[in-house]
């Protein structure tokens, strides 16, 4: 069985780098991929990655699990995605296509079939509003539940929930309009 986040940090607040480890390997990329999709540079999606987690090692001393690790982490963030954006200006996100592909050789036809649909949903995510882009990403990248993101953006529940219901409905009519 392994150890709750909230455990491994924890643990980690009391000196285990190892904790701290396992936190990170569960965690790195679901975090880089919102972090990522929330600003346009890949470049500055890693500088801002690693400042959030500059951020939690900081933050050690003080962590107490008075939520889910996750809610505690995708604050940390929010909130450095928040300091990033008033001290710049807000960037739209870009969505990369994967640049790995594992074997096999694709049907030609639907790998361009996949390009066009990953193409809509890239520009239907970078035009959503940014609350309702935020709140998506939480939602999928993070796997926060309505009350974390809430929790997470400082707002209330029925704001988390109607920002990620707008966010998924125009998603929705971007991937199934022809």
């Amino acid at each position: 069985m392994q150890a709750a986040d909230e455990e491994l940090m924890l643990a980690y607040r009391a000196g285990d780098a190892a904790a701290f480890e396992t936190l990170y390997r569960r965690h790195r990329a679901p975090l880089y991929r919102f972090v990522l999709r929330s600003v346009k540079s890949r470049g500055l999606g890693e500088e801002l990655f690693q400042e959030i987690w500059m951020r939690v090692i900081e933050a050690r001393e003080r962590y107490a699990p008075q939520a889910k690790f996750t809610t505690w982490l995708y604050t940390i963030a929010h909130n450095h995605l928040v300091d990033h954006w008033r001290k710049r200006g807000l960037t739209l996100v870009t969505l990369e296509a994967d640049e790995e592909h594992a074997g096999g050789a694709p049907d030609p036809a639907d790998q361009a079939q996949a390009r066009e649909s990953l193409a809509r949903f890239a520009a239907a995510l970078a035009a959503l509003p940014p609350l309702q882009r935020e709140a998506f990403l939480l939602h999928e990248e993070g796997g926060l539940s309505i009350a974390e993101i809430a929790a997470a953006t400082g707002s209330n529940a029925e704001a988390a929930k109607s920002r990620l219901r707008y966010a998924m409905a125009k998603l929705k009519a971007a991937i199934e309009h022809d």
